[in-house]
């Protein structure tokens, strides 16, 4: 994609104000973008706007993202979320998986929500 092309699209897709230096700066070149951006909400966002029918490969960057917070996560839900999602992007689990795995997770994090607004 040319850097006149990605302005275009990224006009065209209204990315946020935020990111518009960045992508001045990067000279709308999308291989620095993907380079040095340290973003990676703005990277699967353009990922997925640039390449929506890939699913498994958006899927296993996001696994990737998230793993990197892994230490975090207290319940063994949102673990195994992340698992099946990147095991998902490598072809080793199932999109019924990666469902059920989401769905288990975002369970989770309501009861997480709702214990929290009830001690508040």
């Amino acid at each position: 994609m040319t850097s006149d092309e990605l302005k275009e699209k990224l006009a065209e897709w209204n990315v946020c104000t935020e990111s518009i230096p960045f992508v001045k700066e990067c000279g709308y070149d999308l291989q620095v973008i993907w380079n040095t951006c340290e973003r990676g909400d703005w990277l699967l966002w353009l990922y997925n706007k640039l390449y929506p029918k890939n699913l498994q490969q958006l899927t296993l960057a996001k696994g990737h993202c998230a793993n990197t917070i892994r230490h975090l996560m207290k319940d063994k839900r949102s673990i195994k979320a992340v698992d099946i999602a990147i095991a998902f992007g490598k072809g080793r689990a199932t999109r019924e998986e990666l469902e059920a795995a989401a769905a288990s997770a975002a369970a989770a994090s309501a009861a997480y929500a709702s214990a929290a607004y009830a001690s508040a």
